[in-house]
């Protein structure tokens, strides 16, 4: 009896090492330290958060034989192949260890959460920039099943950032609050280990928006981005079109009397309206809070989202938020009925930052997006912009490196 079980444990883990797993993850959240509404960055020098955790579900038929793999990154978020900076033997955390899931949530089986650096000195971040992670099959890595962003930051040089109320003057705007903007203003002097002709750009990222950050190049100057060097050792970049927007929306999914069913609606009345003029409460700046994955009402839920536009839109609507790392996809497209337009999405029990943003796409690519017109622009709005000074490192064959952050708020 028992050779036959060890014949077919054996039979089982052969099995899954020839054949693909079929795992779908779910709720994949990535911040700093324990802190889920955390902004995914770590300080390696000076004050700050020093790891970064990873957490998810796992919808597989047995427990998944996955690992992790980190590669650094170009500031387009594009892995470098450049074998000096794979920093290979430190960039894959392997057998990752699942907690079962309560028997009540059906549509997930397993959960991880894990941060790194690790304890055990495997995994580490030698560079200061822009870092990817996939999950993938631990027998075959070019199998990804789920990827996040985050950052890593050495702050070699002391940035003095100011933001400052302003209004554009271009043209005349209306509503008059289109015109409202913060002036993101970014000082520093370069210490003598730098090159100043290798200081690249900077980019600022509001919240939990990384995807689509504001970028003060310094090959050309604008209205309203500028970029001054004194010649020597000090620098200044200008962002003057900072829209502040509104406060985010947010849907709780916590009360099960209220969210008692599989299908429900985000809210209880079921269609939102713009909110132009309208101020919001307080928000988690873009991130989630989810139930605890030992709670038995951690479970899935379609969660219906309908808005009405005051007008006719002059492109498509589009839901983002805190569930889709605030991603303008086709996947996220909502569906015009009559002038009403909803999507349906799969979300765990929790609280959620989100939003309906106007763009037009094409192939896929986004050729507009418009973040206040659904929403509002209002100087009262608080936000955590995130400051990030680049240059370009002519070690290691050369890479996009941050050599400087600081964080400010609004209001």
């Amino acid at each position: 009896m028992k050779k036959i079980i060890m014949f077919s444990f054996l039979l089982l883990s052969f099995t899954s090492f020839l054949f693909p797993q079929s795992v779908v993850i779910k709720s994949l959240k990535s911040f700093a330290d324990n802190n889920e509404t955390a902004f995914p960055l770590i300080v390696q020098n000076g004050d700050g958060p020093k790891r970064l955790t990873i957490e998810f579900d796992a919808q597989s038929d047995f427990e998944p034989y996955l690992s992790i793999v980190f590669r650094f990154c170009d500031k387009n978020w594009i892995p470098y192949n450049n074998i000096f900076l794979l920093n290979a033997g430190k960039n894959v955390a392997y057998n990752l260890s699942f907690s079962v899931l309560p028997q009540t949530v059906k549509d997930a089986h397993y959960h991880f959460m894990g941060s790194y650096p690790d304890n055990r000195g495997f995994v580490n971040f030698p560079f200061s920039g822009k870092w990817m992670f996939f999950i993938t099959d631990s027998h075959d890595t070019t199998q990804v099943y789920g990827y996040g962003k985050f950052f890593v930051v050495n702050n070699d040089i002391a940035v003095y950032d100011t933001l400052k109320r302003e209004q554009l003057e271009d043209k005349v705007y209306f509503p008059a609050d289109l015109a409202k903007i913060f002036n993101v203003t970014t000082n520093f002097n370069l210490p003598d280990k730098f090159y100043p002709a290798s200081v690249d750009r900077v980019e600022i990222v509001t919240n939990r928006v990384l995807d689509y950050p504001a970028i003060v190049d310094r090959n050309g100057n604008t209205n309203t981005r500028q970029y001054y060097w004194n010649g020597d050792r000090k620098f200044s970049f200008v962002a003057r079109d900072i829209l502040p927007g509104n406060g985010y929306r947010q849907v709780d999914l916590r009360n099960t009397n209220e969210f008692n069913a599989k299908d429900v609606n985000a809210h209880l009345d079921g269609l939102e309206y713009s909110r132009f003029f309208k101020q919001t409460h307080r928000d988690l700046y873009g991130a989630s809070i989810l139930t605890n994955y030992k709670d038995d009402y951690a479970a899935y839920l379609n969660v219906t989202f309908s808005i009405r536009p005051p007008n006719e839109m002059p492109g498509g609507v589009y839901l983002v938020g805190a569930f889709n790392n605030w991603q303008i996809t086709p996947a996220y497209q909502m569906k015009n009925n009559y002038g009403v337009y909803s999507i349906t999405v799969p979300l765990k029990r929790g609280i959620y930052d989100y939003q309906y943003v106007i763009a037009n796409l094409s192939d896929d690519k986004i050729v507009t997006q418009d973040w206040v017109t659904l929403e509002g622009n209002n100087w009262n709005t608080s936000n955590i912009y995130h400051v990030f000074v680049y240059y370009k490192d002519p070690d290691y064959g050369g890479y996009d490196r941050i050599i400087g952050y600081q964080q400010i708020k609004s209001n």
